[in-house]
C-alpha cells in the first residue's frame, strides 16, 4: 500500500492533474491500496477542507479500482471524529489514525480517544503507531484492547522493531484475536516484517518503485524469502535516502525527477536540499526507476 504524496504547484496549491496521474500509476503498477492524506501527504499542513478535498478526489479517481485508506488522524479527538466522519462521507474504504502527536496522552487516553473515534463513525479503522514522528508510543497491550472494538482491524506498526510485531502477534493470540491486520510502517524492515507473518505495508518507497514492492510483498506473503530479499536489496538505497531529509521531502523530489509531479511542497517543509540530490538519484538508479 503506498502512502501517496499530495502534489502540489510550486506555490503549494494542489495539483490535481498530477493527482490523477499518480493514481494511474499506482493502478498499473499492482499496488494494493492507496493511503490518501497521511504523513506523506502532508495532513500536518492540510486544514480542514484541504484535507477532505484531496480524499474526495483521490476516492473519485480511484473509481472503486483499489481500495482508499484515509488518513484522519489528529491531536484532537474531536478534529479525528470529524475527519473521519468527511472521509466516510467521501466514500473511502477505510481510515488510517495516527496517535495523537504531541501532546503525549498516557495509553488510557489512547484508548479512549481511539474507541470514540471508532464510535462515532461506522468505517474500518488502522491504528497508526509512529513514536519517532508523535512522541507517543502506543504499546502492544493498548494495541491488543482496542483490536477487541469491532470496526478498528488492524495497525501500522512503524517502530522498525521486528521485536515488537512478535510481541503484539503473541497477545493478540493470547486474546483469541486472529483476524487483526498487522502493516509495517518502516520500508527498511518490511520485507522481514511480512516474513514473520506480517500482513502488508504502508510504503513511502512504494511512491517511487511501486511494481518493485508489489512484487516483494507478494513474495514474502508466499514465504518466498529468497525472491522476496532478492527485490528488497535493490530497494535498500530507496528505504535509507527517502530519509535525508524529512518525510516527504526527498520523495517528493524524486517523483519530480521522475516526471510525475511538480516539486511543490507546504511551509515549513522546503523542497531538498542539493548535497542529496546525487545520493537518491544514485539509490534510484539501484531500483531501476530512472
Amino acid at each position: 500500500m503506498v502512502a501517496l504524496v499530495t502534489p502540489m504547484h510550486l506555490d503549494g496549491s494542489f495539483d490535481f492533474v498530477s493527482l490523477a496521474r499518480l493514481v494511474e500509476f499506482h493502478i498499473k503498477s499492482g499496488t494494493a491500496a492507496i493511503v490518501s492524506v497521511g504523513t506523506t501527504g502532508e495532513s500536518a499542513t492540510l486544514d480542514m477542507d484541504d484535507h477532505c478535498e484531496v480524499m474526495r478526489r483521490t476516492v473519485e479517481l480511484v473509481a472503486g479500482r483499489i481500495p482508499v485508506i484515509a488518513g484522519t488522524g489528529a491531536n484532537s479527538t474531536w478534529e479525528a471524529i470529524e475527519l473521519t466522519r468527511c472521509a466516510k462521507d467521501v466514500g473511502a474504504d477505510a481510515c488510517l489514525l495516527v496517535t495523537p502527536y504531541y501532546n503525549k496522552p498516557p495509553q488510557r487516553g489512547l484508548v479512549l480517544h481511539h474507541r470514540a473515534v471508532a464510535e462515532a463513525v461506522a468505517i474500518p479503522q488502522i491504528l497508526y503507531n509512529v513514536p519517532g514522528r508523535t512522541a507517543c508510543d502506543m504499546l502492544p497491550d493498548t494495541i491488543v484492547e482496542l483490536a477487541a472494538v469491532a470496526n478498528i482491524i488492524g495497525v501500522k506498526e512503524a517502530t522498525g522493531d521486528l521485536n515488537r510485531l512478535q510481541e503484539i502477534q503473541s497477545k493478540l493470540s493470547a486474546a483469541g484475536i486472529s483476524d487483526f491486520g498487522l502493516y509495517s510502517g518502516d520500508d527498511a524492515t518490511s520485507c522481514e516484517f511480512l516474513l514473520r507473518g506480517g500482513h502488508g505495508v504502508i510504503s513511502v518507497t512504494n511512491n517511487v518503485a511501486p511494481k518493485a514492492m508489489a512484487e516483494m510483498c507478494a513474495a514474502a506473503l508466499a514465504g518466498d524469502r529468497a525472491t522476496a530479499e532478492r527485490i528488497d536489496q535493490t530497494l535498500q538505497g530507496l528505504h535509507k535516502n527517502l530519509f535525508l531529509e524529512a518525510n516527504p521531502i526527498p520523495v517528493k523530489w524524486a517523483l519530480a525527477e521522475m516526471g510525475l509531479m511538480p516539486a511543490g511542497i507546504r511551509s515549513p517543509l522546503v523542497p531538498l536540499a542539493e548535497q542529496y540530490y546525487q545520493p537518491l538519484r544514485d539509490a534510484m538508479h539501484q531500483a531501476g526507476v530512472i
